[in-house]
Order: structure tokens, then C-alpha cells, then sequence
């Protein structure tokens, strides 16, 4: 049980390591190419929730960033520590919701960095950072573990 909380642990980590780097070495709007024009590094803050919704309402986020931290811990130590895949997703999930959690309460505002341009469609992403990226890998394999227990019904409804 302890290897899965170290994973929420590093991805926190890295989290936080890669904002500090953003925040003591770049200047808000200073971009470094990765691989112009489609990947690099913006410095960038947001003050809300996913494409700057909910702007400013930081009490929201506090309550319900500790629900659903209460609610990860709660339903892994209830079913995911158990089910190895279930499990590392409920900790990257929980890393990457405590790794933006983090800048709201010591920053104000969360440190986004990554900055992509999807050039078949001519989309600019919006910028993210390592929690981010988490908390959507998460979900997906959620989704995964949702749809294989839904199927695992099923089976047993056709016997």
C-alpha cells in the first residue's frame, strides 16, 4: 500500500520541482521552443479551474480539492488497494489534485507551463503543468476501470 502513495508523492514532486524551476527562472509570458511551434515552455498563471473558468474563486477549489482528496483516500483504502491498476490511478489522481492544491494555497494562483499547438487543426492548447497532465491521465484510466467492471457485469448477466 505504501508504493502507492509514494507515487502520488513523486508526481507531486515533480509537480513542484518543475514550477519552481517555471517561477524562479521565467517571467510571466517568457516561452522557451521545445519544438516550434508546436511544443514548449510558457510561463503562465492561472488564477481559476481548466481554460481559466471560475477565475478568482479560490474558496470553490479549497472545498472541493479536500473532497475529493478525502474521497481518493477514502475509495482507495475501500477498493483500489486491492486492484493494482485502480489503485495507481487513485494516486495519480490524488498527486496531481494535491500538486495544484499546493500553488492555490501558498501562490494564489496555479503555475502552467507546458504550452502545445496541435498544428493538424490549428489548435493552441491550453497551458498546463505536471498535475494537470496527472489529474486527465487519471480520469482516462478511470474511465478504463469503469468500462472493464461494466463489462465484467455484463459477462456475468449473459451466464
Amino acid at each position: 500500500m505504501f508504493k502507492y502513495y509514494v507515487l502520488a508523492l513523486f508526481i507531486i514532486l515533480i509537480d513542484q520541482i518543475t514550477k519552481w524551476f517555471i517561477v524562479t527562472r521565467m517571467q510571466i509570458g517568457d516561452r522557451i521552443g521545445i519544438w516550434d511551434p508546436w511544443i514548449g515552455i510558457l510561463s503562465h498563471r492561472n488564477r481559476g479551474a481548466a481554460w481559466g473558468m471560475l477565475q478568482g474563486q479560490m474558496w470553490i477549489f479549497y472545498i472541493v480539492t479536500i473532497i475529493v482528496i478525502v474521497g481518493v483516500i477514502y475509495y482507495f483504502h475501500k477498493e483500489g488497494k486491492n486492484k493494482p491498476f485502480l489503485g495507481v490511478s487513485l494516486m495519480i489522481l490524488l498527486g496531481g489534485a494535491i500538486g495544484n492544491f499546493i500553488d492555490r494555497v501558498f501562490r494564489g494562483e496555479v503555475v502552467d507551463f507546458i504550452d502545445v499547438f496541435i498544428p493538424i487543426i490549428r489548435y493552441d492548447f491550453p497551458i498546463f503543468n505536471v498535475a494537470d497532465a496527472a489529474l486527465t491521465i487519471s480520469v482516462v484510466m478511470l474511465i478504463i476501470v469503469i468500462l472493464k467492471e461494466d463489462q465484467k457485469e455484463q459477462r456475468k448477466v449473459k451466464q
